[in-house]
């Protein structure tokens, strides 16, 4: 994979780390507790499946990872950075610059053409001056294999592709973690396999990579899968080729 969708880097030196992470949300009841003394550490360059029931906390924490939301207890850190510790204004910028997020259901906005969805991360967070901004775009989309889409509007995609758009856009800024949550859920099995196939590619090329699936076939191309159950890490499996 070319040097724009991945950077590489030694697996050897952790990029997350959470200790003693709890997360729990106020209710009539006294509040519920979404995620319980979780301990994770993963490396750079490692391609992790979280799985899980319903309401075992796999959303939450992947809204940890991304900043979205804060721990009500415990660390958590994502390249260096304590994310429990960051103002919300510092934390919103991290988030521009070292996190990419790709959806189920893609979220591109459908008045925008693909090469200006994928050019939006760019332009609210000015990585990147303006005038490399849609070549950067162009080349993204022409790693992923559809830059001939790239003045249609999203709408005259396929599921597949809008996938894909949605993949340029995560890496539009070079983030050093890609979340992805449930992002076969939506789409056939022949463009969740490619998908799947294209997410590997990524990871071979030094992306850290991070999915909530419900699809248990998407578990042999991860590296690691981990298990929540009620909120807590129930176990961790490592591929044997990983």
């Amino acid at each position: 994979m070319n040097a724009l969708l991945a950077q590489s880097c030694s697996t050897n030196v952790p990029l997350i780390v959470l200790r003693g992470v709890g997360k729990t949300y106020p209710g009539a009841n006294g509040g519920f507790a979404a995620l319980r003394d979780c301990n994770l550490s993963i490396g750079r360059g490692e391609f992790t499946a979280i799985v899980g029931q319903s309401g075992s906390g796999k959303s939450t924490l992947l809204n940890l990872l991304a900043g979205i939301d804060r721990p009500s207890e415990g660390e958590v850190q994502v390249d260096g950075t304590a994310l429990h510790a960051l103002p919300e204004h510092a934390l919103s910028a991290w988030r521009g610059r070292a996190v990419g997020i790709v959806f189920q259901f893609f979220q591109l906005l459908p008045t925008l053409t693909v090469a200006e969805n994928v050019m939006l991360p760019m332009d609210f967070c000015r990585r990147w001056p303006v005038r490399e901004r849609r070549p950067r775009a162009i080349a993204l989309l022409e790693q992923l294999g559809v830059a001939d889409q790239a003045d249609k509007l999203p709408g005259a995609l396929s599921g597949g592709q809008q996938q894909r758009v949605a993949i340029a856009r995560a890496l539009a800024n070079a983030p050093a973690l890609l979340l992805a949550d449930e992002p076969t859920g939506n789409l056939d099995s022949r463009s969740a396999t490619l998908l799947l196939e294209l997410f590997a590619q990524l990871v071979a090329g030094g992306q850290t990579l991070i999915m909530v699936t419900h699809d248990r076939s998407a578990l042999s191309h991860a590296t690691r899968t981990i298990t929540l159950v009620d909120g807590r890490v129930a176990g961790t499996e490592v591929a044997a080729n990983a």
